[in-house]
């Protein structure tokens, strides 16, 4: 395996990671500042209205991008068995 296909590889794998966990980590961190915010204002400081607003976005936005979670998955897992006699060598 060369270094160049080692580093494609490795680029095709840290860029499938942001593209499938970016939209779920800026939810969360959407949500957390809006509960952070309405918790400063009503001077509400309960752990869990933090907390289970967040898990429920991204369990939706996890479900609504599953497809398109799923599609790159397989592009990424189909790309690396293609080139499999190249990572073998």
């Amino acid at each position: 395996m060369s270094p160049e296909f080692a580093m494609d590889m490795i680029g095709r794998a840290f860029q499938t990671a942001l593209v499938i966990a970016g939209p779920l980590l800026l939810a969360g961190m959407a949500v957390g500042i809006i509960v952070a915010v309405l918790q400063a204002a009503t001077q509400i400081n309960e752990s869990t209205l933090s907390f289970v607003p967040k898990l429920a976005v991204v369990l939706l936005v996890a479900a609504w991008m599953g497809p398109f979670i799923i599609r790159k998955l397989v592009g990424l897992l189909t790309h690396l068995v293609m080139h499999f006699p190249e990572v073998v060598r």
